[in-house]
């Protein structure tokens, strides 16, 4: 096992230059410099020996060695082929002892490593990591949205995750009612968020152009009080999506456009619900939504429900 590097933007350079490695901005490679930021990482994702976990968008390793350390059952999903060249050779040993192990689905054993080079968006989920798992991941800033839907839109869902994302991202995540939008509602539907602690530009290297913020999920369960039947789900994206279209738009005039119910259905349902119609999507929480999408029932049309990128 390597040993804990130095960890500073000169020595993430000089890593970089003797693997003959360039960060590039289309993955939103931007690695993690500061040993205070890791040392937080790891004090909130806590993992205990044998605990599996899954890092997306590894890079150079810097955290995927913190998790080996620490004794996780660890498979890192890298998607650049360069990386991933880098990360075989850096935790060759890791990677053997994974190889000896269980085949997946089954958890390798502590302290291993499982190196996927995929797109974490194609990977089938159920053939890569046993149940129980945690994330805990730096994610690419560009895809954040599209992952977090792959990560809690279907099972196997995490128990915790533990990420690096954009300030940004992370407060509109955390958000309470007011200040909501449609990824808000679909994260807080599944998981408890928390603002674990803002990290500043000069925490990574190549610095990006915006701060970053570590966020911590605690994931429901899909028996959880609240959790509502696959088939309601769908529902209740495509009412919070067609909210969020126009989300200065009052409710009543917004859902009425945006849905195929009548004015009558919609200000029924409001008044059952005491939802003011005119209030703006961004002030209602998850359990406001759950109601009105209770009282007015299934939707006619096109019930697949659509996980678009969050944009507002």
């Amino acid at each position: 096992m390597p040993a804990t590097p130095r960890l500073d933007p000169a020595a993430v350079r000089r890593t970089m230059r003797a693997a003959g490695l360039r960060a590039q901005d289309r993955l939103s490679q931007n690695f993690l410099a500061d040993v205070e930021v890791l040392e937080a990482i790891l004090a909130e994702a806590a993992p205990a020996a044998g605990r599996v976990v899954l890092e997306i968008g590894p890079g150079l390793g810097i955290l995927t060695g913190a998790l080996l350390r620490a004794g996780a059952a660890l498979t890192a999903v890298e998607l650049d082929r360069g990386m991933v060249g880098h990360l075989a050779a850096t935790f060759e040993e890791p990677i053997a002892a994974a190889l000896d192990g269980p085949r997946p689905p089954a958890p390798n054993p502590p302290g291993t490593l499982r190196l996927v080079e995929s797109d974490i968006l194609d990977v089938d989920l159920r053939s890569l990591v046993a149940v129980p798992y945690d994330v805990v991941a730096n994610l690419p800033y560009h895809v954040t949205s599209p992952i977090l839907h792959r990560l809690l839109g279907e099972e196997p869902r995490p128990e915790r995750c533990v990420l690096m994302v954009q300030r940004e991202v992370a407060e509109r995540v955390a958000a309470k009612p007011g200040r909501l939008s449609y990824l808000s509602v679909f994260v807080q539907y599944h998981a408890t968020a928390r603002l674990v602690r803002r990290v500043p530009r000069e925490a990574f290297e190549p610095a990006p152009e915006v701060e970053s913020a570590i966020l911590a999920l605690e994931v429901r369960p899909a028996n959880a009080p609240g959790r509502l039947p696959p088939e309601m789900e769908d529902d209740l994206w495509r009412l919070v999506q067609a909210g969020f279209r126009e989300r200065r738009k009052m409710l009543r005039n917004v859902l009425a456009r945006q849905l195929p119910i009548t004015q009558a259905g919609l200000d029924a349902a409001l008044a059952v619900t005491s939802i003011a119609g005119e209030r703006r999507p961004q002030t209602l929480g998850v359990g406001e939504w759950i109601a009105l999408l209770g009282v007015l029932g299934p939707l006619p049309g096109d019930r697949r429900g659509r996980r678009a990128d969050d944009r507002s």
